[in-house]
């Protein structure tokens, strides 16, 4: 693997927060047409997909977990740059000399060897179609002025299992494409503020696109009952609440 190792230098400092993990996290199983997904919420941005003999990460961060002691990847997903999602330490661990690493165009300035994803892209990987879709900030900024995400750095990922579309949206806000999405059955939307949705973003964004199960995940502090409060009329959609502050 091969780093920009002033990117690196940012990416630690961006990462150094504090955060280590026990080694026990909650998991779902899953049926689909082509067999059972489990879904392993390490915290914060960071899953891990099981998929027959497939192993799929993303966005793997070491504060969250020891990734010499997890399944090594088949597939990795990074959803943009920033040091809690693109982590060259848990890259390191989680890879295998054939893992194939999907990232952004800015991903790929830090590591070389990736595949490149770009906004709407359509690829297949070991068997897997995916989607990305833009992921990007509508109206929080920093002070300077500039989106914390602006449009065109970061994907979203769909994940076609057999008949089950998986949504990870990366860190975004609601935005056209996302509410444009159809036949999503698993969505994963980040709710933490300033940077990405307020409940209100979420559920507005849900209604919308209607998924069968949300998980709201990368939601730091956000009260959660007023998620649940927004979207208690909803028939079409299940809320899931695991540990993904």
């Amino acid at each position: 693997m091969i780093y920009n190792l002033s990117a690196v230098a940012f990416l630690v400092l961006f990462c150094a927060i504090p955060a280590m993990a026990e080694e026990q996290f909650e998991s779902d199983a899953i049926q689909t047409s082509a067999g059972e997904l489990q879904i392993t919420f390490i915290g914060h941005g960071t899953l891990m997909f099981q998929y027959g003999s497939k192993v799929i990460h993303v966005d793997p961060w070491s504060r969250l977990a020891d990734y010499s002691k997890l399944p090594k990847a088949d597939l990795v997903f990074l959803t943009h740059h920033h040091g809690d999602h693109l982590d060259p330490v848990a890259l390191e661990q989680v890879s295998k000399d054939n893992t194939i690493i999907v990232l952004t165009e800015i991903c790929a300035e830090i590591f070389d060897g990736g595949e490149i994803m770009k906004n709407d892209d359509a690829q297949t990987f070991m068997g897997i179609d995916v989607l990305a879709v833009p992921a990007y900030n509508l109206v929080h900024k920093r002070e300077s002025g500039e989106f914390f995400h602006p449009h065109g750095e970061g994907n979203g990922y769909v994940l076609t299992f057999g008949d089950t579309r998986v949504y990870i949206a990366g860190d975004t806000e609601n935005t056209p494409e996302m509410k444009t999405l159809e036949d999503i059955d698993y969505a994963f939307l980040p709710m933490n503020l300033p940077y990405t949705m307020t409940p209100e973003m979420v559920a507005e964004a849900v209604n919308a696109f209607k998924p069968r199960v949300l998980y709201p995940y990368h939601y730091g502090e956000t009260d959660l009952a007023e998620l649940q409060e927004l979207l208690k009329d909803n028939p079409d959609t299940e809320v899931r609440i695991r540990k993904m502050e």
